[in-house]
């Protein structure tokens, strides 16, 4: 009796360090969109012939202003706001799942009828 008493208290013991870890892998996370979302609002170009880089204006001739080095700051800025979505959801995700809302699960419970074919029929 005693060692399944400190088993479960063992168990119960992990999914508070568990939580505690996703709290702050969620705290990360958050952090880690507002840096995205600096990235993404920095401007590319700046004055006529100059391209900002790090902060800085930086003087560029027309050969150095190539098309292809704003397509890439462009897909680096397409990048950061593509990432910052897809962590923003996943942390709204974990939010959901460390929230013991039972109001939340029985919605879910109910809203859902019918199998797969009734989920994903077209409504007209």
């Amino acid at each position: 009796m005693e060692s399944e008493k400190e088993t479960k208290n063992i168990i119960q013991a992990g999914r508070d360090k568990s939580k505690e870890t996703r709290i702050r892998i969620i705290s990360a996370g958050r952090a880690a969109v507002n840096e995205l979302i600096k990235v993404a609002e920095e401007p590319i170009l700046g004055a006529k012939g100059t391209m900002i880089v790090d902060g800085e204006d930086i003087p560029m001739n027309s050969e150095e202003l190539s098309a292809d080095k704003l397509k890439n700051a462009a897909a680096t800025k397409k990048l950061s706001i593509f990432d910052a979505f897809e962590i923003l959801k996943r942390i709204e995700e974990e939010e959901e799942l460390l929230s013991d809302d039972p109001k939340t699960k029985e919605e879910e419970k109910t809203s859902s009828f019918g199998g797969f074919a009734e989920k994903h029929a077209k409504k007209k």
